[in-house]
């Protein structure tokens, strides 16, 4: 069962971050969400319904979980790729309302993970995580995709707990995805190990996030070549 007190406070700085991510879309004009965002080949419109349209699918896990039964976060990638164009392509006001609707709709279903669930586990895309995860993993999608829209906004303004949650969801993924061997080190103490943990390499969780989740190594040390990281 997932620990109440955690999930409060799980839910508690999700809804912090969804904030001010949902602040910061308010801001944009049309035309500023049709600009270019940091994910290769995407609009802000692009981030923003995937935004949107995830926190619709991760309730599917969620009733995985309770229900015990494996659940697709998705029916198919053309499926997930065509409910993502079909929200980029509405108007900025009507993708803000689509927005709010989803992020209300999965913290309401994620008060259930209070209660006993039925499966321990949850499949994220051929990913296993614990279902106790689910809340980490939004608030990591929230976060790196806030990043994503390449606004005034900058990680450093995340809860340092927030940024912990979303370090380590990026983590399962990529042990699920038998990245390269390293010890991950914060300057906030936290430790990760992946593989062998050979490459050691360290940086604050601004940073460490950065680069686990988007590539962008500048304030990442280590004591040797940085490899090249499985897509998160």
């Amino acid at each position: 069962m997932t620990n109440p007190a955690r999930l409060h406070s799980d839910l508690s700085r999700l809804s912090r971050e969804t904030d001010m991510f949902l602040a910061t879309v308010a801001s944009l004009s049309d035309a500023e969400m049709a600009a270019a965002s940091r994910c290769e080949g995407w609009s802000r419109a692009d981030v923003i319904a995937h935004v949107a349209s995830s926190g619709r699918t991760l309730v599917n896990l969620i009733d995985g979980a309770v229900f015990g039964e494996e659940r697709e976060l998705h029916a198919s990638h053309e499926a997930r790729s065509k409910d993502v164009c079909a929200l980029a392509a509405l108007r900025g006001e009507e993708l803000m309302e689509e927005l709010r609707d989803s992020a209300r709709n999965f913290a309401e279903q994620a008060q259930r993970l209070n209660a006993e669930v039925a499966a321990p586990d949850a499949n994220v895309n051929g990913k296993i995580i614990p279902a106790t995860s689910i809340v980490a993993l939004r608030i990591a999608e929230v976060i790196v995709h806030h990043h994503d829209l390449d606004t005034a906004w900058t990680i450093e303004e995340a809860d340092p707990d927030s940024l912990l949650n979303a370090i380590e969801a990026v983590v399962l993924s990529l042990r699920a995805k038998d990245a390269p061997g390293m010890t991950l080190v914060t300057e906030e103490r936290d430790e990760w190990v992946i593989g062998d943990g050979a490459l050691h390499v360290t940086s604050d969780r601004e940073g460490m996030l950065r680069w686990l989740a988007r590539g962008e190594a500048e304030q990442i040390e280590a004591d040797g070549l940085l490899p090249a990281l499985p897509a998160w």
